[in-house]
């Protein structure tokens, strides 16, 4: 039986363990987990994990170690736990902008520590995440990791010195999509379509575009020269988009969003 742990079970902790305990290998894991507020320990007891005292009887008693908690709290956790980390201890941390020298100054030394950026749609099942490690996990122990994450939607492996960079792309981003979908909504309800309607069509135009992204095998440049007919609407759309610096403001959006990553990290 693999031990593992949630230091943290709010909204990402628990989306992780849930899908840990839907997928075929939740007979092969036990649950672990420490929240200071008790409605999340409630939760996750819900789910079957074994509700520790402290954030330290937890490390103590699980092989791998989820820290879901905010950067804020992380030197408080580490603290916490220091003196039951390991050398064999695998620490997975979400916390975005630290590093797994870091984690390790504050624990043991060459600790095994796997950095992921998830994403909230991980409670549906449908999250996306980015992984990497550092050299003293072992691939049996990455590939564990990996396969929680699968659990629970989709991964890629990426250099580790691209997590900051990469908070932008998958775990900030949902944000940034609800506020464009939230605009489209506003405009739908200013002309007098009802808002529950045009959510339905946004969100399935959401999901229909991403698929045609990951599925069609064409470019998001032929991807929109498909909808675009010349002198149609779509074009009239597009040319406002551009005019008011969609794509500058974008970039900007993930500029200030690594930025605050590495200000987290220091």
């Amino acid at each position: 039986m693999t031990t593992v742990g949630f230091i943290g079970a709010g909204n990402m902790g628990y989306a992780i363990m849930k899908g840990i305990k839907d997928s075929d290998m939740s007979s092969e894991i036990a649950l672990y987990a420490f929240d200071t507020y008790q409605d999340a320990c409630v939760r996750a007891q819900q789910l079957g994990a074994q509700i520790t005292a402290d954030a330290a009887e937890l490390a103590g008693s699980c092989s791998y170690v989820f820290l879901a908690v905010k950067p804020q709290q992380l030197d408080e956790v580490l603290d916490a736990i220091k003196p039951e980390v390991t050398a064999k201890t695998v620490i997975i941390s979400i916390c975005a902008g630290i590093t797994d020298e870091y984690i390790a100054s504050k624990t043991v030394s060459g600790a095994k520590v796997v950095l992921v950026m998830p994403n909230t749609p991980l409670l549906l099942g449908e999250g996306a995440t980015a992984l990497s490690r550092s050299e003293s996990v072992t691939d049996k122990e990455f590939g564990f990791v990996c396969s929680v994450f699968g659990s629970c939607g989709i991964y890629s492996v990426i250099p580790k010195d691209k997590m900051k960079e990469i908070i932008a792309v998958n775990g900030s981003s949902p944000a940034f999509i609800y506020l464009y979908a939230q605009s489209f909504v506003k405009y739908a309800v200013s002309v007098g379509i009802d808002e529950k309607a045009a959510v339905q069509l946004f969100a399935k135009s959401l999901i229909g575009s991403a698929k045609m992204i990951t599925d069609s095998g064409k470019s998001i440049d032929e991807l929109i020269d498909m909808v675009s007919s010349k002198g149609g609407t779509t074009i009239a759309g597009l040319a406002e988009l551009r005019a008011g610096g969609l794509d500058e403001a974008v970039q900007n959006c993930c500029k200030a969003c690594t930025q605050r990553a590495y200000e987290l990290s220091k």
